[in-house]
């Protein structure tokens, strides 16, 4: 690496780091708080490229609502991005209270400890989605997630680090990064592997992939990721989708769970073409009914 780069680096590393101790120095509910009030006003006006895609996203999802309550929705959905930035600086606090966290029905998820096999854990961006893992966590498993790399590897490590008890199985990077941890197809070997010797596996599966296939969403295709189908459907896994919903304005949530049946006929892509459609829809059921939870500004459809 030049040396230019590597001192650019890790001046990131370090303002970053000033940034979670400043953070971190404050009680996390007050930090919430105000993160979620500063990313409702700055947001849009420093970023109005995605405050523009978030409105058309919402203008597609719902055509019969007025502009006035799609901005509404548009603004407690950077509230909620607010909230789950200073979160993730609170991680280990969160997971430190049990109180904070509640699964629905999880004695019956629980039934399955002892014979869950090979698991894809698939979630969404909503509430926030990085405790959406935790049922397996609490069910004794040490799931591992895919998640994008960031380019800056001090930053990336210390991300990783970060999230070791989210995910004890590890995270595998994705994306095209500084170094070697970000090769795209060496990950997917890599978690094809990690299901089929019985991991457990986090995915979110709401986002745009031009290299996807199309499949509904909110009645207009959207080209999505397959991965979690061709995986599950190639090494008999199950899927379990998760969504972690925030109970009112705090750093609550209840996250539930529904197992995703793994169609298994003589037509493998349509198998999996038919297991992300009904995962789509599950998607939609769920943010129709918290839509200020969705990250309305990441790209979904083409």
């Amino acid at each position: 690496m030049h040396p230019l780069r590597d001192f650019q680096f890790k001046l990131e590393y370090v303002v970053l780091r000033a940034l979670i101790g400043l953070i971190r120095a404050l009680p996390m509910d007050l930090a919430v708080r105000l993160s979620a009030h500063g990313w409702r006003i700055l947001a849009p006006r420093i970023n109005p490229k995605r405050q523009q895609r978030a409105m058309d996203n919402l203008a597609i999802a719902f055509p019969e609502m007025s502009d006035a309550e799609r901005r509404r929705i548009c603004k407690a959905h950077w509230e909620n991005l607010g909230r789950v930035m200073a979160e993730t600086m609170h991680l280990d606090h969160i997971l430190a209270d049990p109180s904070r966290v509640v699964i629905d029905d999880f004695k019956t998820f629980s039934r399955y400890r002892d014979k869950l096999g090979p698991v894809i854990g698939v979630s969404l961006h909503m509430g926030n989605w990085e405790l959406a893992i935790w049922p397996l966590v609490r069910a004794g498993k040490k799931p591992a997630a895919v998640y994008r790399s960031v380019n800056n590897p001090y930053v990336d490590n210390y991300l990783r680090a970060q999230r070791k008890d989210l995910y004890p199985g590890g995270l595998f990077g994705r994306g095209k990064v500084e170094g070697d941890h970000g090769d795209d197809q060496k990950t997917a070997r890599l978690i094809t592997d990690f299901v089929r010797r019985g991991g457990q596996l986090g995915l979110v599966c709401d986002l745009y992939d031009r290299n996807g296939i199309p499949v509904p969403f909110f009645g207009k295709d959207a080209r999505t990721q397959a991965i979690a189908g061709m995986i599950a459907r190639r090494v008999g896994a199950r899927i379990w989708m998760s969504r972690c919903v925030r109970i009112g304005k705090e750093s609550r949530f209840r996250i539930e769970l529904k197992e995703l049946r793994v169609p298994r006929t003589a037509n493998q892509s349509e198998d999996v073409r038919e297991l992300m459609a009904a995962m789509q829809r599950q998607f939609e059921a769920w943010i129709r009914d918290e839509p200020e939870q969705w990250m309305w500004s990441n790209r979904r459809w083409s």
